[in-house]
């Protein structure tokens, strides 16, 4: 099974299992630079999504 690329560029996963995924906004060119700062952070993803995540990514 391969490991789908674009997945495994947007996801990072924490060694207790998390799934964690970058803060982005579409409109963040609009924004005060401290606010992009901010959006920088990873954020845990939405249990809904988890499965499908988990499913392009079965080495991880």
């Amino acid at each position: 099974m391969k490991t789908h690329k674009g997945t495994a560029k947007r996801v990072r996963i924490t060694g207790s299992g998390k799934i964690m995924l970058r803060a982005r906004n579409p409109k963040r060119n609009k924004r005060a630079r401290s606010k992009l700062y901010q959006n920088l952070k990873d954020v845990a993803s939405h249990t809904s999504v988890n499965r499908a995540i988990r499913k392009n990514l079965p080495y991880a």
